[in-house]
């Protein structure tokens, strides 16, 4: 009588390698996943994945999950979640206001502000503001991406664009803003941030003109506001926001 055959039990692929995918269904132990047609189409005739493989699925709530390809046909891909490789992390509770930005260097910003941890963006709209149109679906699908690629486990809420006066006028005093003050004496960045507690913030960062003079005395009259200057270089705004963001999370957020 002949042995029965070992079956041969195939390696578990590391999820550093595997694929990420941001999803809104939500994620636990068998829970299964339909895909958007474009997250399909990129998965099956992109990377030719196919029924069987697996790939990292995360939807901001409930941690990143190794997940299996269960269906694959044309348009349409469903994947069921096995085993859950990280646990939700919060995050700072950073929000990052700026006036928005022509088409590339705004899909920039959007990802590095992403990356740098901010919990929200938010447009503003100034005097100088040179962007005609804001596409939020745009800013959130570089903000999707931006977390896929960088292993984040959270995607920052994009919020409608509002005007600087509206936006004052309705602020939550308990949420200081800082303030990128071009104007601002050259003084120590990391000694203004000092001043405050690691806490819920928000980062201001004016458009490629500056402010103008009545925007920054209205910034300046407030008290949750703090003025920071970002030394004697001048930045181009895209620029300025991952050099605030950095300072910020390295003085206040969670890179103490």
């Amino acid at each position: 009588m002949s042995a029965k055959p070992v079956p041969i039990k195939m390696p578990t692929v590391s999820p550093a390698k595997l694929q990420r995918l941001y999803v809104e269904a939500p994620l636990a132990e068998g829970a299964r996943a339909e895909l958007s047609t474009a997250q399909a189409h990129y998965l099956l005739n992109v990377l030719r994945l196919k029924a069987g493989d697996h790939v990292l699925l995360f939807n901001g709530k409930d941690g990143e999950w190794r997940c299996i390809v269960a269906e694959a046909k044309k348009g349409a891909a469903i994947l069921s979640a096995e085993e859950q490789t990280r646990g939700q992390e919060a995050g700072p509770d950073l929000h990052y206001l700026f006036s928005p930005l022509k088409r590339a260097r705004q899909d920039y910003m959007a990802q590095k502000a992403t990356e740098m941890g901010a919990s929200l963006l938010q447009p503003v709209i100034m005097r100088h503001t040179v962007a005609d149109r804001i596409k939020i679906d745009r800013l959130q699908a570089n903000a999707v991406e931006a977390a896929e690629q960088c292993g984040l486990l959270r995607v920052p809420e994009v919020a409608d664009p509002v005007k600087l006066p509206k936006l004052l006028e309705d602020w939550d005093p308990a949420r200081p803003i800082i303030f990128a003050d071009e104007a601002a004496a050259n003084a120590s960045p990391i000694a203004a941030l000092s001043e405050l507690q690691p806490q819920p913030v928000a980062l201001l960062v004016g458009p490629e003109g500056g402010f103008h003079e009545e925007e920054r005395a209205a910034l300046l009259e407030k008290p949750f506001v703090l003025p920071m200057s970002l030394g004697p270089r001048v930045m181009r705004a895209d620029t300025a926001a991952v050099a605030a963001l950095a300072l910020v999370s390295a003085v206040i957020g969670d890179w103490r």
